[in-house]
């Protein structure tokens, strides 16, 4: 395939790092051409450690890229999934006694929303605004009421905001790549884009991914990030209950695992087969126990997670749809039934759903880095407007 404009991109999760390159076919079409998965070292627990690390990493995997496609980048666009990153979601009103909604009125809400975060949020970079709602006389409406009468106007703006530092740290290691970052993205946002766009009657949803030895939840309403959450437990913990509890090895709880279904409707004598533990002593163990002790799990864990979520505690009262991704398989089969009647009983519409692939990401995040979001400014760095001046030129132009 001839290389026309390829380009490069990063995403840095909990477990690794994607390095991707995009270009157009003959017919204009955007693919993927390379990708490359590989372990950055220097960045754990959300945070840099080791700066000169992290930066030789980038160095050599770059210049692997470059040598094997022949090209030289000069930018780079990144997604971020690990940097902890803290949202505020804020409204501005305007009295309107019957008058007419100028461009002007909004403008000055917006201004005055963004000079409160620069604000309050003296440590921390704005990443993604969306314009979360619209409500006229306390109606929601779908766009910019401009020209529109009426008597009271709000308009909710959803910010998403990186630390200072963590910014910083992120834009001198390109830097000493001699790569300029394009735009940043959390990859959240571009799930729930993924999401919207293949339930188009969705208003609103919850998004949770449960792996191994973490798990992270996002809210997504009216095309917009309005929250995520990491947390440091998954997987893992059910099958060291199960192993604590019936003094089985964890190698074998594993086993079990993949080879089974539990369900509510086992009976109190259905025993695990003795093929599944030829590597220790037989023991009796039902099958019902091990369900007991994933269901008292797997349920705190939900709760956690979702239910008794402070920071949830609007929004988990008016919506009730999840999409859930369980990163292991095994575990996903083996306790799906646990997972569904959580939801059920919570009264959730649950639908467990694939991780997003590498190669939907990617063609999600080169739209819009040139077509933009439609309910988003998103800042762009070095350039000479500011990020308000491009907020305003988006959302008016």
């Amino acid at each position: 395939m001839e290389i026309k404009s390829p380009t490069l991109f990063l995403e840095i999760n909990n477990y690794n790092s994607i390095f991707s390159v995009g270009d157009e076919d003959e017919d204009k079409n955007f693919k993927l051409i390379y990708k490359q998965i590989v372990s950055l070292q220097g960045i754990k627990n959300c945070k840099f450690i080791d700066f000169e690390l992290t930066l030789n990493d980038l160095k050599k995997n770059i210049y692997i890229i470059e040598q094997k496609l022949n090209f030289t980048f000069k930018e780079i666009t990144l997604i971020i999934n690990n940097f902890n990153c803290s949202f505020a979601n804020l409204a501005g009103f305007k009295k309107l006694n019957g008058s007419q909604i100028l461009k002007e009125n909004i403008t000055y809400i917006l201004n005055s929303l963004k000079s409160n975060i620069d604000e309050t949020e003296r440590k921390k970079t704005i990443l993604h605004i969306f314009n979360s709602e619209y409500s006229l006389d306390k109606k929601k409406i779908e766009n910019l009421p401009i020209g529109l009468f009426g008597d009271f106007y709000s308009h909710e703006l959803s910010f998403c905001l990186i630390n200072n530092n963590d910014y910083k740290n992120l834009h001198n290691l390109f830097n000493e790549c001699n790569l300029k970052i394009r735009k940043i993205f959390l990859k959240s946002f571009i799930e729930g884009i993924y999401t919207s766009n293949t339930n188009p009657n969705l208003n609103a949803f919850f998004q949770i991914q449960i792996n191994d030895k973490n798990s992270h939840i996002f809210y997504f309403e009216n095309d917009s990030l309005k929250f995520e959450q990491n947390f440091n437990f998954g997987t893992e913990l059910i099958a060291k209950d199960i192993s604590k509890v019936t003094s089985l090895k964890i190698e074998t709880v594993r086993k079990i695992i993949e080879n089974i279904k539990l369900n509510k409707d086992h009976l109190e004598d259905e025993l695990i087969e003795k093929k599944l533990i030829d590597n220790e002593i037989y023991k009796k163990i039902r099958k019902k126990l091990l369900y007991e002790i994933a269901r008292a799990r797997i349920e705190e864990l939900l709760e956690i997670i979702i239910i008794n979520n402070i920071n949830l505690v609007s929004y988990n009262k008016k919506v009730k749809k999840v999409f859930l991704n369980i990163s292991d398989n095994s575990h996903m089969d083996c306790f799906s039934d646990l997972y569904s009647y959580f939801f059920s009983k919570n009264n959730f519409n649950l639908k467990f759903s694939n991780r997003v692939t590498t190669e939907d990401l990617i063609h999600n995040v080169n739209r819009l880095v040139h077509y933009g979001w439609k309910k988003e400014a998103i800042p762009i760095t070095q350039l000479k407007k500011s990020i308000l001046a491009r907020f305003f030129d988006v959302i008016f132009d």
